[in-house]
């Protein structure tokens, strides 16, 4: 007791409340400190260092270190930061519902079908037939061990799959900068961040130079966010809070320094893993089919068993020799074969999968896919690359070009329209121009396929890339940068050549209306000439056009000085379609699939994608995240079906969507990769997470992971759930067949009074051995017109699968 009480004084010197205690000695302590002392002042230190982020967005820095009793300069000390890690624990999360390996294999007997099975085995061994009972259990085992083996493999690949390296960052303590690992972090700690840093807890931020955040696994916005270090007068939306950061985004551009003011499961990504882990996970069309199917054959077993006895008793047979026959009734009545043949289905299923780079959980989840019929998507990062790209080309002679290949490389290349050839360096001066002015104007680096900077200059020098133009940048000494603000709308260098004897030029990039009040000029083909107010309107139209497609329009100029540049053209820059997508989409469509998707994206920006990918042949109907809100759940569940694109949406809308389409009768599948697609994924009926750009906790709620990202490997799972629906649907029809014979031949001899012909042991052998290898001899389909065969159960309940 003394030395608990004697560590809590040393916790009050640390706030700034114990100093009155210090000379004290551990005795007169103990005396004066009791224990409803010490839980109180636990308590406020706890509701002292939780600061929501709407709280510390409004507060200045000093406010901030006081409410954090932290140095902004020197950060805390050692002593500080353990003392505090005793009431706040580690920056990490940890799964409360993890259960040891016993356990998991015990739960694989709450199938109705196995406790059927178990029932029968132990009346066997209480009509002293051990032989039947042998051999009933023996099938059990054989059952339960292959469903765990293979849940427990795949449950080991996902770990091998998540086992990243560590995460770091660079925390001021003591009055140094120290490298620390992310776990170690507390409230008040003092975090710097650079380019290419992952934020490690929730942090608001102190001290900002051109800091641009990418939140899109947290929000969805595939634009990153521009932050300031400015207290907010208001505070809104999470998404809106420029001076917090949150936990797991990503640093684009710029550096910053801030104070720590969520750590683990009190920071928002951890409030997201709360609401996962709160969220049940529905059960499968497969479980609840077998459910059902083994409560039917429960009560019609025992129903025709306790008849036939009562029969038997009725005609004076002895009642030991009835409940012989009752065991044999009950192993004619119940498809021993059943679990085993369904069991090896499904994995059979899984290793297939798991070929294709496709990692399933858990097993039922396999034949869910194949009652799917409507998939439900993230946009960013699993429709799209999530890497800005440059789509489209249009000069100011008039010229118009596209660009293919996506994410932050030289893939691709730049056609002229509409001849579709295919332009090199400068082979035509105009697009050359256009894309050095994007090249030379430009701060972003590339680095092994990663953008150190701005995503939208990256797409920059990506486009420079595919034209073997991303040395121009070489050719110049810049002199002078004017930067980028809010305000101006534009940056722009100035660069002296290194060829001698020629004049300093400027390039400047930025919005077509801001950009154009400089230019006095346009390129025609490499040469200057007046820019009239024809010129200037058709520019004008170019850039609406290009706006209306969801791109991100930058105008390019150039020339001697800043007033007097000539305007070069206009790029539009967008986050393109995954590779594959569109087919994928227009296929499970065809097969009566729906897709629809759902982002934190602008409108303009969602619909245009959603024609990309093809996600409807007419008229695009949509729903905001607001209009979601509006709804009651079962007006919504009326609707739901109609929308192919919900925008401006958030976590808590994504669930209210799915489970409006399950309302509907939907069996709903949903594939995301970020932090705020963890709930929904989690309440789908199949959650399908993204492997390499996925997040932890997209992938610990998930179902099912797509190891390479590949939104095109659904249609070959879908696929295989297809056949394995079938597979099952066609052995239940097979086994209940034989099982319905087996049982009439027992009936009837026992009411004839003839000997049974068949005994329990044989029965068993007839349903596993001789029915088993049959049921597996049809193979799932292996093509994709096979999609185009097989209508998805629309008017079916999940229980009348195997009606």
């Amino acid at each position: 007791m003394v030395e608990r009480r004697f560590r809590f004084l040393q916790k009050l010197a640390f706030l700034g409340q114990g100093h009155k205690y210090e000379a004290l000695e551990r005795d007169e302590v103990d005396t004066l400190i009791d224990e409803q002392c010490e839980l109180k002042a636990i308590e406020k230190e706890k509701s002292v260092l939780v600061l929501p982020p709407k709280e510390a967005c409004k507060c200045h820095k000093e406010e901030l270190a006081r409410a954090l009793y932290v140095d902004l300069d020197s950060g805390l000390s050692e002593f500080a930061v353990t003392q505090r890690r005793l009431v706040h624990g580690w920056n990490e999360f940890v799964a409360d519902n993890t259960e040891p390996v016993w356990k998991k294999y015990l739960d694989q007997f709450k199938n109705p079908l196995i406790l059927l099975l178990l029932g029968s085995a132990l009346v066997s061994v209480l009509t002293k037939e051990y032989e039947d009972a042998v051999s009933i259990t023996m099938a059990v085992l054989i059952v339960v061990t292959v469903a765990f083996v293979q849940e427990y493999r795949s449950e080991k690949s996902l770990e091998e799959l998540t086992k990243l390296v560590p995460p770091e960052c660079n925390c001021i303590r003591e009055g140094k900068l120290q490298h620390v690992l992310a776990r170690d972090l507390v409230p008040g700690d003092i975090v710097a961040l650079a380019i290419g840093d992952r934020i490690p807890a929730d942090i608001r931020l102190t001290e900002v130079t051109d800091l641009l955040v990418d939140e899109s696994s947290f929000t969805g916005e595939a634009e990153p966010c521009s932050k300031t270090d400015s207290p907010l007068p208001d505070s809104g939306d999470l998404s809106t809070l420029s001076n917090i950061v949150f936990m797991g985004t990503l640093v684009q551009c710029g550096k910053g320094q801030g104070v720590v003011i969520g750590t683990g499961e009190r920071s928002q990504f951890g409030e997201v893993f709360k609401m996962m882990q709160a969220e049940e996970t529905p059960k499968t069309p497969l479980q609840k089919s077998m459910d059902k199917l083994g409560k039917q054959l429960t009560l019609f077993s025992f129903g025709i068993i306790g008849l036939l006895m009562l029969v038997g008793w009725m005609q004076g047979k002895p009642l030991l020799s009835m409940v012989t026959i009752g065991v044999s009734l009950a192993v004619a009545a119940i498809p021993e074969g059943l679990p085993i043949v369904v069991m090896v289905t499904l994995v059979l299923g899984v290793l297939r999968m798991a070929k294709k780079r496709v990692i399933v959980k858990k097993l039922p989840i396999v034949e869910t896919l194949g009652c799917c019929n409507v998939i439900c998507s993230d946009k960013t990062g699993t429709l799209t690359a999530n890497a800005m790209s440059v789509t489209q080309l249009v000069t100011s002679d008039g010229l118009q070009a596209e660009v293919s290949g996506v994410g932050y490389n030289g893939k691709g290349a730049v056609c002229l329209l509409p001849s579709k050839e295919v332009i090199k360096e400068f082979a035509n001066v105009s697009v050359g121009k256009l894309v050095e002015a994007g090249c030379v104007a430009n701060n972003a680096v590339i680095r092994k396929n990663t953008v150190l900077g701005q995503p939208t200059e990256g797409a920059l020098i990506a486009l420079a890339m595919k034209m073997n133009l991303s040395d121009i940048k070489d050719s110049y000494v810049r002199k002078k940068e004017i930067p980028f603000s809010s305000e101006q709308k534009w940056m722009a260098v100035k660069c002296t050549p290194k060829n001698e004897g020629q004049e300093d030029i400027y390039f400047m990039k930025g919005a077509f209306e801001e950009v154009v009040h400089c230019c006095s000029m346009y390129n025609n083909g490499g040469i200057s000439l007046p820019l009239t107010p024809q010129q200037k309107s058709f520019c004008l139209q170019e850039e609406k056009r290009m706006g209306s497609l969801g791109l991100r329009v930058l105008a390019l100029a150039s020339g001697p000085e800043l007033g007097k540049l000539t305007f070069l053209g206009l790029v539009g820059i967008i986050d393109p379609p995954r590779a594959g997508v569109k087919e994928a989409v227009q296929v499970l469509s065809a097969s009566g699939v729906a897709v629809k998707m759902i982002t934190g994206d602008a409108l303009e920006t969602a619909v245009a994608i959603g024609r990309n990918i093809g996600l409807s042949n007419g008229q695009l109907k949509t729903m905001s995240g607001e209009e979601v809100d509006g709804m009651e759940q079962g007006v919504l569940a009326s609707h739901v079906g109609q929308v192919s694109v919900f925008y401006r949406t958030s976590p808590k809308h994504k669930v209210k969507i799915i489970k409006a389409l399950q309302e509907s009768g939907a069996v709903v599948a949903m594939t995301g990769d970020g932090v705020n697609d963890a709930v929904a994924l989690k309440s789908a009926d199949i959650g399908i997470a993204m492997g390499q750009m996925g997040t932890d906790v997209s992938k610990e709620a998930a179902a099912m992971i797509l190891v390479d990202d590949d939104f095109s490997a659904i249609m070959s799972a879908v696929e295989e759930g297809k056949g394995i629906f079938h597979n099952i649907k066609n052995f239940v029809r097979f086994q209940l067949s034989t099982s319905v014979s087996a049982l009439a031949l027992v009936a009837l001899s026992t009411v004839c009074s003839l000997p049974i012909p068949l005994n329990a042991m044989q029965i068993l052998w007839v349903n596993i051995i001789m029915d088993g290898p049959p049921a597996q001899s049809s193979p799932p389909p292996r093509s994709p017109p096979c999609l185009l065969e097989w209508q998805p159960p629309h008017a079916q309940s999940p229980h009348s699968v195997f009606a």
